[in-house]
């Protein structure tokens, strides 16, 4: 019979195929719904709703079981840490990718039920005002999520570290809100091809811009800090 030693380094062992499986579903199930947006093009123009709708709902609903399924076994995140740097440190992005997930879900049910096509054109409109929600949350219950963020590269980040990481913040809300907009402009528009144009390629040209802009600003801040003659 195995011995009790051997059961528990199968512990273990078996949590490690967990993560393993986890990090590969999480990675399979983003690359897909980055091209969520051609997907349905695809889907709509050459097989229509009723099955179209069923591979999403599956895939949507995958994908939020997934990001909510705990970092490790206390739930703490990777590090096991707490507070700030510690397991919430950014549970709120993950929490909101499940919802826009759920979202998703729920507009390929409907779709599936009403034959409603144009109902799965809604889910990056969905995808823009969640994160909305969360980035303008933490602007009124600090720290912010691009706080957070830096806190994990730099736990002993500076009060003007930590101001321009608000203004980042509130960057994103402004960019959620106008792209949310568009999203939704696209939508009520009704031409399928400006709508997959827009939210599958021009909406990832834009977030890769402001990334960008942002990793050149911070730099330049980080610099002009950083040379700033100090107060003796």
């Amino acid at each position: 019979m195995p011995s009790a030693a051997a059961h528990a380094n199968a512990f273990p062992a078996a949590g490690g195929a967990v993560r393993i499986v986890r990090a590969a579903l999480n990675i399979a199930t983003g690359v897909v719904l980055l091209a969520y947006p051609f997907a349905v093009w695809l889907g709509l123009t050459r097989w229509g709703v009723t099955a179209l709708a069923p591979l999403l709902l599956a895939l949507l609903a995958l994908r939020g079981g997934v990001l909510l399924l705990p970092k490790n076994e206390n739930g703490t995140g990777n590090d096991g840490g707490g507070g700030v740097t510690g397991g919430k440190k950014v549970r709120a992005l993950a929490v909101a990718g499940a919802l826009a997930s759920v979202a998703g879900a729920a507009l390929a049910a409907l779709a599936w039920l009403f034959r409603r096509g144009d109902l799965l054109l809604y889910y990056p409109v969905a995808v823009n005002a969640l994160f909305l929600g969360v980035f303008a949350t933490s602007l009124l219950r600090p720290p912010s999520v691009c706080e957070r963020l830096a806190l994990l590269m730099r736990p002993d980040l500076p009060a003007a570290g930590a101001a321009y990481a608000r203004n980042v913040t509130r960057v994103w809300c402004a960019f959620f809100v106008l792209n949310g907009a568009a999203a939704l402009a696209t939508c009520l528009h009704g031409d399928l091809a400006l709508w997959t144009l827009y939210n599958g390629a021009v909406s990832y040209a834009l977030i890769g811009a402001l990334f960008a802009g942002e990793y050149l600003v911070r730099h330049r801040v980080i610099a002009r800090h950083e040379t700033a003659p100090t107060n003796p």
